[in-house]
């Protein structure tokens, strides 16, 4: 075997062994790797809120139906509007078949976001919106869950804050299993069409 053969074959291991490197990381973060009783998948869980009214609320309350989830909270000045009404937008496209989806806002700012000013401000949105809150450190659990991002920013007036979070919006299927971050970036009917896929 000569030296360029030699170096072609070395190449090629080196990109063989990469290649089964990124698949096995690639499966481990998604939840496809392991053994029987591992997680399917690696964003979601189960948690136990309350919802704008007051009640006790769970992730199997939510199973039996595809999902929508959305962190944000209440004082949010831009992104999380937007995002409920496109969100509500895409519950209307459903029609009749709103019913046999859900989707829920889960705050970030339990402090602020009690039940009460949860339900005073979906009543602006979509009906079928679910809003849920918790004490921190159950709030805490669910967004180490779903992997995201939350942190109170003081804004220096009178121990006035914002929050800085993440903006993604989640598709769970039935089963409560991730499925991909969903696009509300189209026509609502097209988000729509998607989400009966999973009914």
């Amino acid at each position: 075997m000569n030296s360029r053969t030699s170096h072609i074959l070395i190449v090629f291991a080196a990109f063989f062994a990469g290649l089964v490197l990124f698949l096995a990381v690639f499966m481990y973060a998604t939840g496809q790797f392991g053994g029987p009783g591992t997680s399917t998948s690696a964003i979601g869980g189960s948690f136990k809120l309350t919802d704008q009214n007051g009640q006790p609320i769970s992730d199997d309350d939510l199973k039996g139906k595809p999902f929508l989830v959305f962190f944000g909270y209440t004082h949010c000045p831009d992104v999380c509007p937007t995002t409920l009404f496109e969100v509500s937008e895409v519950m209307r496209s459903l029609g009749k078949d709103a019913d046999r989806a859900k989707a829920l806002f889960v705050t970030v700012d339990p402090e602020r976001d009690t039940p009460a000013v949860l339900k005073d401000y979906l009543s602006s949105f979509d009906p079928n919106l679910i809003g849920v809150t918790g004490d921190e450190a159950a709030l805490n659990t669910v967004e180490r869950e779903y992997r995201v991002y939350a942190k109170k920013v003081p804004t220096g007036k009178d121990g006035d804050y914002s929050m800085d979070h993440s903006a993604v919006v989640y598709l769970m299927d039935k089963r409560g299993r991730f499925v991909a971050p969903f696009k509300l970036d189209r026509k609502p009917e097209e988000a729509a069409a998607e989400l009966r896929k999973y009914m």
